[in-house]
């Protein structure tokens, strides 16, 4: 290694996933590290170029499944981690983290930490499903270390298969990046642009709004979120849903909602919306650890989710919002049926809300966690070898 600094190497599959890292590349560097990015070329990616302190690498990875195609990327990754020599080697989501965790114990790096941030397999079925456990299992015996973003994520990859307990860890309550509590802060946000945003899609503030926020795929529970709005609309409590979101070919997802509603598709900046609905809902079906709750809890909003993987870990029940099975639509329908009918349980769930993000999910927060953790492994992964 060429640099007196500890030098560590992030991976993702593609460069929309460095937004599940925003910001710490940058502290990182703060912090002394000599930080190198690796992913699929993209507007993302280019964005970290000239960074101070931080290195960027286009590495071509295909999502899916490609023998051909995954071996000239592993052999691209060992060309990479041979020339850079780095102390640690953090991967997450499946690719980057089954060809940068090879590389990086064909290598020989000390420091092997494989980001679990989902389980993609747990939604899968027949052959996929034993496909992406064996992929699962790879990136697991290539780590050191296994860092898993929720204590459920950690429990369910245990109970799978995946990984054995005694590699995994979580650190404080979870979150992979955690999130900008103060650029959420309702004091950011002018009443009249508000006003304007919500005329603009046709949202009258003077109904009770559910918010869902995200991709529009099947995992996010959608039809589970249809059929509740269906019970909903029969208590008659007013209410209307605004999705921001595209589906993968961002077409929108134009099933029957059973109520009022606003698609607005994919848009680049999702935080003012968050202060035009007035609960979020978000039914889904498996997560690592939704940062979109996190989101919403630094606006002040509470959210309604399922006790699935990851999701469980984001609210706290009855106090940040609710938690319900992830296979009833008419407990989901009871849950948000309570928040609309009562504004005072919805400013009281959201401010519980925003004071347990505060104090645990702040990116600061999340950061220096994971600056001391990587840290740690400049001594603990060369005892591993």
């Amino acid at each position: 290694m060429t640099s007196s600094k500890p030098r560590i190497v992030l991976g993702v599959t593609v460069d929309l996933s460095l937004r599940l890292m925003a910001g710490f590349p940058q502290f990182l560097a703060e912090r002394g590290w000599d930080v190198h990015v690796v992913s699929s070329p993209g507007a993302r990616l280019d964005a970290l170029e000239g960074v101070d302190g931080v290195t960027v690498h286009a590495l071509t990875m295909a999502r899916e499944p490609s023998p051909v195609s995954d071996l000239r990327s592993l052999i691209a990754w060992v060309r990479l981690l041979r020339r850079l020599r780095p102390d640690v080697v953090s991967v997450g989501t499946p690719k980057a983290g089954l060809l940068g965790g090879i590389a990086a114990r064909l290598t020989r790096v000390p420091g092997r930490v494989y980001m679990l941030r989902g389980l993609r397999l747990e939604t899968s079925t027949g052959v996929s499903r034993r496909v992406f456990t064996l992929l699962e299992r790879l990136a697991v015996c290539s780590a050191n270390v296994v860092l898993a973003v929720s204590q459920s994520l950690a429990a369910r990859a245990v109970e799978l298969g995946v990984t054995p307990a005694s590699k995994v860890r979580v650190l404080g309550l979870g979150s992979s990046n955690g999130v900008d509590v103060a650029a959420l802060d309702r004091a950011n946000f002018d009443d009249a642009a508000l006003d304007a945003l919500a005329v603009r899609h046709g949202i009258d503030r003077r109904i009770p709004t559910i918010g869902f926020v995200g991709r529009l795929t099947a995992d996010k529970g959608l039809d589970l979120l249809s059929e509740a709005l269906s019970d909903l609309v029969a208590t008659g409590i007013p209410h209307q849903l605004l999705v921001v979101g595209g589906s993968e070919d961002d077409t929108g997802d134009r099933r029957d909602w059973q109520s009022m509603t606003v698609l607005t598709g994919h848009v680049d900046d999702p935080e003012p919306y968050f202060h035009l609905i007035d609960v979020l809902c978000l039914p889904t079906k498996r997560e690592g650890f939704p940062n979109v709750v996190l989101e919403a809890a630094a606006a002040s909003r509470p959210t309604v989710t399922t006790d699935a993987t990851g999701a469980v870990d984001s609210v706290v029940d009855g106090i940040t919002g609710f938690v319900v099975p992830r296979t009833s639509s008419s407990a989901l329908a009871k849950a948000l049926a309570a928040l609309l009918a009562d504004p005072d349980v919805r400013v009281r769930m959201g401010r519980a809300a925003r004071e347990r993000v505060v104090a645990e999910f702040s990116n600061h927060i999340v950061w220096e966690r994971h600056e001391a953790f990587y840290r740690s492994q400049l001594t603990t992964g060369r005892r591993h070898g």
